[in-house]
């Protein structure tokens, strides 16, 4: 499926009913690219807010590829690309401190919604609750509104409802040992 409007999230579930969030998927994304080569999917993928998606049937997506090398090249790039965030992930959730790791989180989906075309002057719209930002960084819900609130009493954001404002953008990145590198983004998307 292609994201076309709206916040997803692609997740894993514990035996104990558990959820582990492993990427946010926001407009322009392909949360499910590898079911064009995998016949069972490790993941699933749940709406954070309201979605439209659009669904390719997998041969005509086949079809393309063989036709039009250079879009095969481009959804090899995007699988590579994840697999670039997913490290990162990985690295944010099992290295980093509760501070740093919400910081990355919201530096990461500024970067990568500027580069939509959905933030402007370190503001965006940020439809994900505590409850999910704590499924995708392992810490618990009290501990991620903890954060929020440092990361506001340090004046690094302002958050009003579902509203991201940055107020000071590089010491939010320095907060959360953000690079965009990983996410492999022109060098002007990825400034924010």
């Amino acid at each position: 499926c292609l994201i076309l409007s709206g916040f997803a999230c692609t997740y894993k579930v514990t035996a104990g009913g558990k959820r582990q969030i492993v990427s946010f998927n926001l407009p322009g994304d392909v949360p499910d690219l590898q079911s064009l080569h995998l016949q069972v999917l490790d993941t699933s993928i749940g709406t954070i807010s309201p979605c439209r998606v659009g669904f390719i049937p997998h041969e005509v997506l086949r079809d393309i590829c063989e036709r039009y090398p250079r879009i095969a090249a481009a959804f090899w790039r995007e699988t590579l690309v994840d697999a670039s965030i997913f490290r990162e992930w990985v690295m944010n959730v099992g290295q980093r401190e509760g501070y740093q790791r919400i910081a990355h989180v919201l530096c990461e989906l500024l970067v990568r919604l500027r580069a939509v075309g959905l933030a402007e002057d370190h503001t965006c719209d940020l439809p994900i609750t505590q409850s999910e930002f704590a499924d995708a960084t392992g810490l618990t819900t009290v501990h991620v509104n903890r954060m929020l609130q440092q990361l506001r009493a340090d004046g690094l954001i302002e958050l009003k409802g579902d509203r991201l404002k940055v107020l000071d953008w590089d010491k939010l990145q320095q907060a959360g040992e953000f690079d965009p590198a990983y996410l492999h983004l022109e060098r002007q998307e990825a400034a924010a």
